[in-house]
């Protein structure tokens, strides 16, 4: 039997190839479904086809597996660290604390600072709920009426609603975009998220700083009034400022760099033990019951830990803002990850990976060429197969390995996938982000584009630090 040859450049990229093209046709049909179940399929025929390729080459079927079975082992602690983020949402949604960070952060509402109020209210509660699509939905579409009553542009807010909304997706360990870009690139998630600091926050300098000055320029009339928000926020939940201590102690543990599950998971334990003694109330509500016993307490908990949680409340906005999936709402995420394991496996066994990083370290002479490289793949992507998932995960298996062998640290790679994929996809009118921040927000694509300030801004910033050579990590020797 003959063995396994060097794969040409031009054979390695057929998969590639094949899989952007139906990504391409799949989201296409299924539109913001194709999450559902559909895109992740087509990873699985994107692997069937490299599987030929190989079997063409030489390579035996029992390699493929073992690759497949080593990516999949190397993405355990992401898959768990997932689970956990659901866990952990789901408990600090029925204990109050995301609540309490929505309820200060709608108080920093001011109409000579509407603006860039806008950002931060939006960060905030994009850091605290972990999606950019649920803080433009909710908070994002009241911040766009009172916008207009106040006669500002509607593109000029939905830009504001959207870098911070971004912003914070980025920066939450709760987002699936900023656990997905670590585990793709091989990294760990908050030396991902501590890295990605380095550029994400002068991107929000400088849009903050734009928006202030955009702010002193319009006239504004009328009031940015929240007041029934406020108020149905606390008819339903008792507010106080001690519950930031249990986000403080997980912050505490991240800056001590204790292990991101010990992390989560005693995080998620403080949430369920702050919900029982300050939302026993809420816990008697979503319990059905007339007497909040210890049986129904638990019972309560855990299912905010595990499946969907739905806190109803006189205003529709928050209605739909306190929902959280627990850790059946990580499980989409989760199997598009597997999936992406079993293509990206397959590729690395038939040599394809190999192949194409080798090309791309012959094209790349500098640390630029292959940064630049990385967003412009991104890019394509988004523009392409229209999805901000695909563009971190297919960029992700492609350039791990040139970006190890280069010696450069997996952060650098999953920082530039968020700085170029995650934040661009939105700024698309058909990619599944734009249409939807369109559609919410009442805004053409067209409309927010320049005033979508971070977003666009973003990906330069991590192109300026790679050519100026500003905390690039390289790997340990």
């Amino acid at each position: 039997m003959k063995s396994q040859t060097q794969l040409p450049l031009s054979r390695a990229l057929i998969p590639l190839l094949i899989l952007v093209v139906l990504l391409a046709v799949n989201v296409g049909v299924f539109g913001d479904d194709a999450l559902g179940g559909s895109n992740q399929f087509i990873l699985l025929v994107g692997g069937a086809v490299a599987a030929v390729v190989g079997f063409a080459n030489q390579t035996t079927y029992k390699l493929m597996l073992e690759k497949v079975a080593d990516n999949l082992k190397s993405v355990t602690g992401a898959i768990l660290i997932l689970l956990f983020v659901g866990a952990l949402a789901g408990t600090w949604l029925v204990s109050g604390i995301i609540p309490a960070m929505i309820y200060y952060g709608l108080q920093l509402l001011h109409p000579t600072i509407f603006l860039p109020s806008c950002i931060i209210i939006c960060a905030v509660i994009s850091i605290a709920t972990g999606s950019s699509w649920t803080t433009s939905a909710t908070v994002g579409i009241a911040l766009i009426g009172i916008g207009k009553a106040l006669g500002l542009p509607a593109g000029m807010i939905a830009g504001a609603v959207i870098s911070g909304a971004y912003f914070g997706d980025k920066l939450s360990p709760l987002s699936d975009t900023t656990n997905l870009a670590p585990a793709m690139a091989g990294g760990d998630l908050f030396t991902h998220i501590r890295y990605m600091t380095l550029t994400t926050i002068p991107s929000i300098v400088v849009t903050l700083l734009v928006f202030i000055v955009l702010g002193l320029t319009q006239s504004v009339s009328g009031s940015s009034d929240t007041t029934n928000l406020l108020r149905a926020i606390e008819l339903q939940f008792q507010i106080h400022w001690s519950l930031f201590l249990v986000p403080l102690l997980v912050i505490v543990l991240i800056v001590k760099k204790a292990p991101p599950l010990v992390a989560l998971f005693v995080g998620t334990i403080l949430g369920a033990v702050v919900a029982y003694f300050f939302q026993q109330p809420l816990l008697l509500e979503l319990s059905g019951s007339a007497t909040l016993t210890s049986a129904l307490a638990y019972r309560t908990l855990m299912d905010a830990i595990t499946v969907t949680t739905q806190i109803p409340t006189e205003n529709p906005i928050l209605s739909e803002l306190f929902s959280s999936g627990g850790m059946q709402g990580m499980l989409g995420t989760v199997w598009l990850i597997i999936c992406a394991m079993v293509f990206g496996g397959i590729m690395d066994a038939i040599g394809a990976l190999q192949t194409i990083s080798q090309a791309l370290l012959n094209w790349a002479k500098s640390t630029l060429q292959l940064f630049a490289s990385t967003v412009a793949s991104c890019l394509t992507i988004n523009i392409t197969a229209s999805d901000q998932y695909l563009s971190i995960v297919i960029p992700g298996k492609m350039f791990q390995k040139a970006y190890a062998k280069r010696g450069l640290a997996p952060e650098n790679l999953s920082r530039t996938l968020e700085d170029s994929g995650t934040v661009t996809s939105v700024l698309i009118p058909w990619n599944t982000c734009g249409a939807y921040q369109s559609g919410v927000l009442g805004v053409g694509v067209g409309e927010y584009l320049f005033y979508a300030i971070f977003n666009w801004l973003s990906p330069f910033m991590t192109l300026l630090f790679a050519a100026l050579h500003i905390k690039i990590k390289t790997l340990k020797a």
